[in-house]
Protein backbone atom coordinates (compact mmCIF):
# COMPACT_ATOMS: atom_id res chain seq x y z
CA UNK A 1 0.00 0.00 0.00
CA UNK A 2 0.94 3.74 -1.02
CA UNK A 3 1.70 5.87 1.93
CA UNK A 4 1.12 9.34 2.44
CA UNK A 5 3.76 10.75 4.75
CA UNK A 6 5.57 13.82 6.47
CA UNK A 7 8.26 13.97 8.44
CA UNK A 8 8.80 16.39 11.18
CA UNK A 9 12.64 17.20 12.19
CA UNK A 10 15.05 19.84 13.22
CA UNK A 11 18.63 18.34 14.06
CA UNK A 12 21.74 16.52 12.38
CA UNK A 13 19.83 13.27 14.04
CA UNK A 14 16.92 13.30 11.78
CA UNK A 15 18.66 14.07 8.25
CA UNK A 16 19.45 9.97 7.60
CA UNK A 17 15.92 9.16 8.39
CA UNK A 18 14.80 12.30 6.22
CA UNK A 19 16.92 10.85 3.68
CA UNK A 20 16.05 7.19 3.75
CA UNK A 21 11.89 8.73 3.72
CA UNK A 22 13.09 10.13 0.72
CA UNK A 23 14.02 7.62 -1.19
CA UNK A 24 10.99 5.88 -0.94
CA UNK A 25 8.90 8.26 -2.90
CA UNK A 26 6.59 8.46 0.16
CA UNK A 27 7.33 11.69 1.66
CA UNK A 28 4.44 14.95 1.09
CA UNK A 29 6.13 17.31 3.51
CA UNK A 30 9.20 18.61 5.30
CA UNK A 31 8.48 20.16 8.70
CA UNK A 32 10.93 22.15 10.54
CA UNK A 33 11.58 24.95 13.04
CA UNK A 34 12.60 28.19 11.65
CA UNK A 35 15.41 29.43 10.96
CA UNK A 36 17.43 30.66 14.77
CA UNK A 37 20.10 33.17 15.23
CA UNK A 38 23.59 31.20 15.28
CA UNK A 39 27.13 32.50 15.71
CA UNK A 40 28.83 35.56 16.56
CA UNK A 41 26.84 37.74 14.38
CA UNK A 42 23.76 36.00 15.24
CA UNK A 43 23.06 35.28 11.62
CA UNK A 44 19.73 33.34 10.82
CA UNK A 45 20.87 30.34 10.12
CA UNK A 46 18.23 27.24 8.69
CA UNK A 47 18.53 23.91 11.04
CA UNK A 48 20.33 20.87 9.30
CA UNK A 49 16.76 19.31 8.18
CA UNK A 50 15.97 22.35 6.06
CA UNK A 51 19.12 21.96 4.42
CA UNK A 52 19.27 18.71 3.45
CA UNK A 53 14.83 18.71 2.21
CA UNK A 54 16.37 21.83 0.00
CA UNK A 55 19.12 19.63 -1.19
CA UNK A 56 16.34 16.81 -1.69
CA UNK A 57 14.28 19.19 -3.65
CA UNK A 58 11.06 18.81 -0.86
CA UNK A 59 8.21 20.82 -0.12
CA UNK A 60 9.26 22.23 3.32
CA UNK A 61 6.73 24.34 5.86
CA UNK A 62 8.44 25.96 9.00
CA UNK A 63 5.60 26.88 11.40
CA UNK A 64 6.53 28.65 14.73
CA UNK A 65 4.77 25.90 16.42
CA UNK A 66 3.27 22.80 14.79
CA UNK A 67 0.09 22.78 16.85
CA UNK A 68 -0.99 26.17 15.25
CA UNK A 69 -4.34 26.86 13.57
CA UNK A 70 -2.07 27.38 10.33
CA UNK A 71 -0.21 24.32 10.58
CA UNK A 72 -3.35 22.08 11.70
CA UNK A 73 -4.93 23.95 8.74
CA UNK A 74 -1.96 23.19 6.22
CA UNK A 75 -1.27 19.26 7.50
CA UNK A 76 -5.60 18.03 7.10
CA UNK A 77 -5.29 19.52 3.29
CA UNK A 78 -2.66 16.64 2.89
CA UNK A 79 -4.66 13.33 3.52
CA UNK A 80 -1.64 12.25 5.68
CA UNK A 81 -1.46 8.53 6.21
CA UNK A 82 1.53 8.82 8.60
CA UNK A 83 3.67 11.38 10.09
CA UNK A 84 7.29 10.77 10.95
CA UNK A 85 8.73 12.60 14.24
CA UNK A 86 12.43 13.05 14.71
CA UNK A 87 14.79 15.11 16.82
CA UNK A 88 11.85 18.21 16.09
CA UNK A 89 12.31 19.37 19.53
CA UNK A 90 8.30 20.17 19.48
CA UNK A 91 5.74 18.76 21.48
CA UNK A 92 2.76 17.61 19.64
CA UNK A 93 -0.63 18.43 20.88
CA UNK A 94 -3.37 15.83 20.15
CA UNK A 95 -5.10 17.67 17.21
CA UNK A 96 -1.76 16.69 15.26
CA UNK A 97 -1.37 13.47 16.66
CA UNK A 98 -4.58 12.39 15.64
CA UNK A 99 -4.40 13.90 12.14
CA UNK A 100 -2.74 11.10 10.40
CA UNK A 101 -4.58 7.74 9.84
CA UNK A 102 -2.05 5.77 10.93
CA UNK A 103 -0.99 7.70 13.81
CA UNK A 104 2.98 9.87 14.51
CA UNK A 105 5.96 7.61 14.37
CA UNK A 106 8.94 8.89 16.33
CA UNK A 107 12.30 7.57 16.20
CA UNK A 108 14.00 7.96 19.39
CA UNK A 109 17.87 7.36 20.45
CA UNK A 110 17.71 5.02 23.33
CA UNK A 111 16.15 1.32 23.98
CA UNK A 112 12.86 2.43 25.18
CA UNK A 113 11.71 2.39 27.95
CA UNK A 114 14.82 3.58 28.99
CA UNK A 115 16.45 7.09 28.89
CA UNK A 116 12.99 8.73 28.02
CA UNK A 117 13.52 12.55 26.90
CA UNK A 118 15.12 15.12 25.16
CA UNK A 119 19.00 13.70 25.96
CA UNK A 120 18.73 9.72 25.76
CA UNK A 121 22.67 9.78 24.13
CA UNK A 122 23.95 11.73 26.43
CA UNK A 123 22.61 10.33 29.71
CA UNK A 124 23.49 6.49 28.74
CA UNK A 125 26.95 7.68 28.01
CA UNK A 126 27.32 9.76 31.34
CA UNK A 127 25.55 6.57 33.38
CA UNK A 128 28.63 4.42 31.69
CA UNK A 129 26.01 2.35 29.42
CA UNK A 130 27.74 -0.97 27.21
CA UNK A 131 24.55 -0.58 25.09
CA UNK A 132 21.88 1.64 23.70
CA UNK A 133 20.19 1.91 20.41
CA UNK A 134 16.90 3.01 18.70
CA UNK A 135 13.27 2.83 18.70
CA UNK A 136 10.60 4.09 16.37
CA UNK A 137 7.06 3.92 18.52
CA UNK A 138 3.26 4.98 17.74
CA UNK A 139 3.60 8.52 19.86
CA UNK A 140 0.86 9.20 22.50
CA UNK A 141 0.35 12.56 24.56
CA UNK A 142 3.02 11.27 27.26
CA UNK A 143 6.57 11.80 26.85
CA UNK A 144 8.35 9.00 24.71
CA UNK A 145 5.54 6.54 26.29
CA UNK A 146 3.91 5.21 23.18
CA UNK A 147 3.39 1.66 21.97
CA UNK A 148 7.09 0.57 20.57
CA UNK A 149 7.37 -0.78 16.91
CA UNK A 150 10.70 -1.89 16.40
CA UNK A 151 14.02 -1.77 18.65
CA UNK A 152 17.69 -2.09 17.67
CA UNK A 153 20.47 -2.19 20.27
CA UNK A 154 24.11 -1.05 19.81
CA UNK A 155 26.85 -1.20 21.48
CA UNK A 156 29.05 2.04 22.79
CA UNK A 157 32.48 2.02 22.24
CA UNK A 158 34.85 2.68 25.50
CA UNK A 159 36.11 6.28 24.48
CA UNK A 160 32.90 7.36 21.79
CA UNK A 161 31.69 11.04 22.34
CA UNK A 162 28.26 12.00 22.35
CA UNK A 163 28.67 13.43 18.71
CA UNK A 164 30.24 10.04 17.30
CA UNK A 165 27.69 7.64 18.69
CA UNK A 166 24.67 10.10 17.96
CA UNK A 167 26.09 9.67 14.43
CA UNK A 168 25.77 6.26 14.08
CA UNK A 169 22.81 5.73 15.93
CA UNK A 170 21.31 8.34 13.29
CA UNK A 171 22.49 6.18 10.52
CA UNK A 172 20.64 3.02 12.75
CA UNK A 173 17.45 5.08 13.15
CA UNK A 174 17.40 6.01 9.44
CA UNK A 175 17.39 1.78 8.58
CA UNK A 176 14.64 1.74 11.25
CA UNK A 177 12.47 4.13 9.89
CA UNK A 178 12.58 2.50 6.49
CA UNK A 179 11.60 -0.76 7.71
CA UNK A 180 8.75 0.62 10.57
CA UNK A 181 6.90 2.76 7.41
CA UNK A 182 7.16 -0.62 5.06
CA UNK A 183 6.19 -2.92 8.11
CA UNK A 184 3.07 -0.48 8.76
CA UNK A 185 1.73 -0.20 4.85
CA UNK A 186 2.01 -3.92 4.95
CA UNK A 187 -0.13 -4.30 8.08
CA UNK A 188 2.92 -6.78 9.54
CA UNK A 189 3.91 -4.27 12.60
CA UNK A 190 2.13 -5.14 16.11
CA UNK A 191 2.53 -2.17 18.33
CA UNK A 192 3.86 -3.31 22.01
CA UNK A 193 2.66 -1.04 24.63
CA UNK A 194 5.87 -0.15 26.96
CA UNK A 195 6.17 -0.20 31.08
CA UNK A 196 5.12 2.36 32.44
CA UNK A 197 8.55 2.71 34.63
CA UNK A 198 11.01 3.99 32.65
CA UNK A 199 14.25 6.17 33.37
CA UNK A 200 14.47 9.81 32.15
CA UNK A 201 17.04 11.62 30.30
CA UNK A 202 16.53 15.76 30.74
CA UNK A 203 17.55 18.32 28.79
CA UNK A 204 21.48 18.94 29.77
CA UNK A 205 22.49 22.34 30.97
CA UNK A 206 25.75 24.26 30.81
CA UNK A 207 27.02 24.48 34.41
CA UNK A 208 26.36 20.49 34.02
CA UNK A 209 29.75 19.93 32.16
CA UNK A 210 31.79 20.75 35.43
CA UNK A 211 33.79 18.26 36.56
CA UNK A 212 34.34 16.77 40.27
CA UNK A 213 38.13 15.50 40.69
CA UNK A 214 36.85 13.80 43.36
CA UNK A 215 34.94 11.29 40.97
CA UNK A 216 36.75 7.79 39.92
CA UNK A 217 38.26 8.42 36.81
CA UNK A 218 35.91 6.21 34.69
CA UNK A 219 33.04 8.88 35.98
CA UNK A 220 35.31 11.81 34.64
CA UNK A 221 35.86 9.86 31.33
CA UNK A 222 32.21 9.47 30.74
CA UNK A 223 31.31 13.07 31.50
CA UNK A 224 33.72 14.31 29.29
CA UNK A 225 32.88 11.93 26.40
CA UNK A 226 28.85 12.78 27.19
CA UNK A 227 29.04 16.21 27.08
CA UNK A 228 30.73 16.33 23.56
CA UNK A 229 30.34 18.39 21.35
CA UNK A 230 27.63 20.01 23.64
CA UNK A 231 27.67 21.71 26.46
CA UNK A 232 31.50 20.25 26.58
CA UNK A 233 32.33 19.09 30.11
CA UNK A 234 34.85 21.88 31.86
CA UNK A 235 37.39 22.21 34.75
CA UNK A 236 39.36 25.29 35.73
CA UNK A 237 43.01 25.96 35.93
CA UNK A 238 45.41 28.69 37.26
CA UNK A 239 41.11 30.55 38.26
CA UNK A 240 40.30 30.35 34.03
CA UNK A 241 37.64 28.40 32.53
CA UNK A 242 39.34 25.12 30.99
CA UNK A 243 37.13 22.79 28.43
CA UNK A 244 38.02 18.89 27.80
CA UNK A 245 37.07 17.84 24.53
CA UNK A 246 39.18 14.26 24.49
CA UNK A 247 40.48 12.09 27.57
CA UNK A 248 41.29 8.32 28.51
CA UNK A 249 40.94 6.43 31.98
CA UNK A 250 44.41 5.18 32.32
CA UNK A 251 46.58 3.65 35.37
CA UNK A 252 46.64 4.69 38.98
CA UNK A 253 48.51 7.33 39.62
CA UNK A 254 52.21 6.07 40.90
CA UNK A 255 51.54 8.65 44.16
CA UNK A 256 49.36 9.50 46.81
CA UNK A 257 48.33 12.88 44.79
CA UNK A 258 44.76 15.00 45.82
CA UNK A 259 41.88 14.86 43.26
CA UNK A 260 43.02 17.30 40.42
CA UNK A 261 46.84 17.38 40.63
CA UNK A 262 48.39 17.42 37.49
CA UNK A 263 50.69 14.29 37.64
CA UNK A 264 54.32 14.56 36.20
CA UNK A 265 54.40 12.28 33.12
CA UNK A 266 56.59 12.65 30.01
CA UNK A 267 53.22 10.87 27.75
CA UNK A 268 50.64 13.61 28.65
CA UNK A 269 48.68 15.42 30.95
CA UNK A 270 47.39 12.91 33.35
CA UNK A 271 45.15 14.22 36.42
CA UNK A 272 44.57 11.80 39.20
CA UNK A 273 40.98 11.54 40.36
CA UNK A 274 38.83 10.02 43.16
CA UNK A 275 40.08 6.84 42.09
CA UNK A 276 42.72 6.35 39.45
CA UNK A 277 43.37 9.01 36.74
CA UNK A 278 42.75 9.84 33.06
CA UNK A 279 44.37 11.29 30.56
CA UNK A 280 43.33 14.56 29.47
CA UNK A 281 43.96 14.33 25.29
CA UNK A 282 42.40 17.52 24.28
CA UNK A 283 41.33 20.67 26.08
CA UNK A 284 40.68 24.51 25.22
CA UNK A 285 41.97 26.90 27.91
CA UNK A 286 40.06 29.82 28.10
CA UNK A 287 40.14 32.14 24.91
CA UNK A 288 42.64 29.93 23.48
CA UNK A 289 42.49 27.32 20.38
CA UNK A 290 42.25 23.42 20.78
CA UNK A 291 45.27 21.62 21.53
CA UNK A 292 46.73 18.33 23.19
CA UNK A 293 47.31 17.34 26.44
CA UNK A 294 51.34 17.51 25.91
CA UNK A 295 51.23 20.98 24.06
CA UNK A 296 48.98 22.50 27.22
CA UNK A 297 51.95 21.13 29.00
CA UNK A 298 54.40 22.54 26.94
CA UNK A 299 52.70 25.83 26.55
CA UNK A 300 51.70 26.37 30.35
CA UNK A 301 54.13 24.17 31.95
CA UNK A 302 52.17 23.14 35.44
CA UNK A 303 54.25 23.46 38.94
CA UNK A 304 54.56 20.47 40.86
CA UNK A 305 51.25 20.04 42.62
CA UNK A 306 49.48 22.15 40.32
CA UNK A 307 45.79 21.19 40.47
CA UNK A 308 43.01 21.28 38.16
CA UNK A 309 39.29 23.03 39.44
CA UNK A 310 40.82 24.50 42.66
Amino acid sequence: MSLRVAFAGTGAFAVPSLQALAATGRLVLVITQPDRPAGRGLKPTPPPVKEAARRLGLPLFQPHSINSPEALDHLRGLGLDLLVVAAYGQLLKPEVLSLPRLGCVNVHASLLPNYRGAAPVAWAILNGERVTGVTTFLMDEGMDTGPILLQREVEIGPDETRGELEARLAQVGAELIEATVAGLAAGTIEPKPQPKQGTLAPRLKKEQGRIDWDWPAGKVHNWVRGMHPWPVAFTTFRGRHLKLHRSRVVGPPSRNSPPGTILPHRRGLIVACGEGAVELLEVQPEGKRRMSGRDFLNGYRPRSGERLGS
